[in-house]
């Protein structure tokens, strides 16, 4: 059984930077991919980007390219996501997500497919 644990998330202003941070526990780290989402007050929630479970591949949602980065660090069996330029809109619960890879190079952006789910973090960006 992984156990997730996010951290990071606050109350930043609109332009300003936040880390979110996934601390896996219960599992082998390097053969999960992992992925984030989010979900904001009256939406579903969605995808906002993966890394293979290699970290040789990742993924983005059109609305977080070029201002988000996602990463992973297998000695800390912990993934990032760098939130640069953040906007109003990017104010949401913020999910880490992860799921046996039977390949390693392979990234996931469907939330019906991942196993295991941290609590989330709450990020609001202020205008």
């Amino acid at each position: 059984q992984v156990q997730l644990v996010e951290s990071g998330g606050g109350l930043v202003q609109a332009g300003g930077s936040l880390r979110l941070s996934c601390a896996a526990s219960g599992g082998t780290f390097s053969l999960y991919a992992m992925g984030w989402f989010r979900q904001a007050p009256g939406k579903e929630r969605e995808f906002v980007a993966a890394i293979s479970a290699s970290g040789g591949g990742t993924s983005y949602a059109d609305s977080v390219k070029g201002r988000f980065t996602i990463s992973r660090d297998s000695a800390k069996n912990t993934v990032y996501l760098q939130m640069n330029n953040l906007k109003p809109e990017d104010t949401a619960i913020y999910y880490c997500a992860a799921k046996f890879a039977l390949s390693v190079g392979r990234i996931i952006s469907l939330s019906s497919e991942y196993d295991y789910w941290g609590q989330g973090t709450q990020v609001t960006v202020s205008s």
